[in-house]
């Protein structure tokens, strides 16, 4: 059995890790925190305010469209400049967004902060951070424990967005106690986002210089060279996989239960809540399953069940069976995740894995953007609010027979 299998794979923090992957986890864990709240609260806060569907739709696209191409520019130009500084500056950028959000209530000044800003609308990543982050991570670790160390900030991120999400039930409660009002408290709320960008930028400060690109590697006057043809076969495929994911962002999937089932935000929540530990539990045993069967296998074979799961959730005549199929779902979608980026990271050399990892997520950002207003749309129409349910997990199933088709023969050896 491989040694990052061994005994250690389900163990929270496995022995090994470096103090700048901790710090890492950590400041990952805190985002992740910020956005379960701002994904779920956003929506509300914006219906609140006086926004139809279709403009809460276009602010969540403004959000993915700005991350996109801010995280190309860096993605493009990383490997000329130092990593700390680019996260240090990412944090800084959330505090702003924060504060803009807590400042602001009219329409074209929230769509200009959605989009410069940090927001995360989403279950998942798909921040500047991210190739950032991932670019650090793979420079801590040796590569067998590369999945490994991936798996981890993928539930460490997972887990404490699921608590960001219980969090958003707190300006009911302040409601109700201090008889502050809705909007207000929301904004609050707005103020706590940018201060745990603050936090972070803390723990980024103390990052060492063994997260740089290797100094041997140099600089480079091109970010990609000969990883360049499967960095951008990979990235059009994830950029399906997103397009359809887009489909049901968490702020959509929020809306979709308030607007199908008529729950409270408490309610939402508590099942965005445990949807999210059901999906981080799955990220630890991605490790063993992608050491048997391959990371491309892993991805795949987990991946098709879960979206012929998606495609049944709207067809449930109630609210039980429609949370059990989430569930499910969920208990297995994320898999790909954590053997997702460790394929990327393990495909190309060093010195490019900034520009993998910003183009990827970059085609991910492109790919998810566009999708949350058509979404929107249907859901201001009685008669469509199902169908983003359909497309994406129609759109979904085709990128995973893609994927397969194009890169099981790219599987990596021992060392990914």
């Amino acid at each position: 059995m491989p040694a990052s299998m061994g005994d250690d794979w389900w163990r929270p923090l496995p022995r090994g890790f470096s103090p700048d992957a901790l710090r890492v986890l950590a400041g990952k864990s805190l985002r992740a925190f910020a956005d379960g709240f701002v994904s779920l609260l956003l929506p509300v806060y914006l219906l609140r305010l006086g926004f139809g569907a279709f403009a809460i739709g276009s602010i969540i696209t403004s959000t993915l469209i700005g991350s996109a191409l801010l995280t190309l520019a860096l993605g493009m130009s990383a490997h000329r400049y130092s990593r700390r500084s680019m996260l240090r500056g990412a944090c800084l950028l959330m505090v702003a967004t924060g504060a803009g959000f807590a400042l602001t209530h009219d329409y074209w000044p929230i769509l200009i902060v959605a989009f410069v800003g940090t927001m995360n609308p989403s279950s998942g990543d798909v921040s500047v951070f991210l190739p950032l982050e991932q670019t650090v991570l793979a420079e801590t670790v040796e590569p067998r424990r590369r999945t490994a160390l991936f798996a981890r900030y993928s539930l460490f991120g997972t887990l404490m967005g699921a608590i960001g999400t219980l969090a958003a039930a707190i300006p009911d409660l302040l409601g109700a106690r201090l008889g502050i009002g809705q909007v207000s408290a929301f904004r609050y709320m707005f103020w706590l986002y940018g201060a745990l960008g603050g936090v972070a930028l803390l723990l980024y400060r103390r990052l060492s210089g063994a997260v740089e690109a290797p100094a041997a590697a140099g600089v480079s006057p091109r970010a990609l060279g000969e990883s360049r043809s499967i960095v951008y076969g990979i990235a059009a495929l994830f950029s399906l996989d997103a397009f359809g994911g887009g489909f049901f962002v968490q702020s959509l999937l929020a809306l979709w239960l308030f607007q199908a089932f008529h729950l409270s935000v408490p309610t939402a929540s508590a099942i965005l809540f445990w949807s999210s530990v059901c999906a981080a539990l799955s990220f630890l045993v991605a490790v063993p399953v992608s050491e048997r069967i391959g990371l491309i296998n892993t991805m795949v074979f987990t991946h098709l069940p879960s979206n012929a799961l998606l495609l049944l959730v709207p067809l449930m005549p109630n609210l039980e069976l429609a949370v059990a199929l989430l569930l499910l779902r969920f208990s297995i979608s994320q898999m790909d995740v954590p053997t997702r980026q460790s394929y990327t990271m393990t495909v190309v050399r060093p010195d490019e894995r900034s520009a993998a990892s910003g183009i990827t997520t970059v085609a991910r950002s492109i790919g998810a953007a566009i999708s949350p207003a058509l979404a929107g749309y249907c859901l201001a129409h009685p008669r469509l609010v199902n169908v983003p349910f359909f497309v994406a997990g129609g759109v979904k199933i085709v990128y995973d027979l893609c994927l397969y088709r194009a890169f099981v023969s790219h599987e990596p050896g021992g060392d990914g």
